[in-house]
Parts: structure tokens; sequence; C-alpha cells
């Protein structure tokens, strides 16, 4: 019968538990972080996900309006030139 080692075992037994304590430090850590980018993201004042999409349609169909606006006046340039 293999005997064991108590100074062995209290060393485990206290590498496990630090290990423990690191993990949770460490996602302690990581959650305080990703509540200070939160808020300094909200400080800036930054345009959400649904914002830029509204503004991007908007874009688009001023782009779509100017784009045709563009070929009118071109055919009315063109009659002219043929007229004049």
């Amino acid at each position: 019968m293999a005997s064991t080692n108590p100074l062995l075992d209290d060393i485990a037994g206290l590498m496990t538990n630090a290990m423990g304590a690191a993990r949770a430090a460490g996602e302690e850590a990581k959650t305080a972080a990703q509540a200070r980018v939160r808020a300094l993201i909200a400080d800036m004042d930054l345009a959400g996900r649904d914002e830029v999409e509204a503004l991007k349609a908007l874009a688009t169909a001023a782009l779509e309006k100017v784009e045709a606006l563009e070929k009118r006046v071109a055919e009315l340039e063109a009659q002219k030139s043929t007229k004049g």
C-alpha cells in the first residue's frame, strides 16, 4: 500500500486553491474592464447600430436620387444639343 505524504497533499491543496483564486480574480478583472469600456463608449456618445443603418438607408436613397437627376440632366442636355 502506498502512503501519501501530508506535506505534498497540503501543497497540492494550496496550489488548487491558488489556481481557483487566480481564475476568480481574472474573471473579476475581465468583468471590471468590460464595464469600464462600456462606460467609456457610453460617454463618447457613439451612434448605435440602428442609427448607423438608418443613416446608411438615407445615404443610399439620396445617392439613387442624385444618379437619377444626373441621368435626367444628361438627357436634357442631349435634347438641347440636338435642337440647338
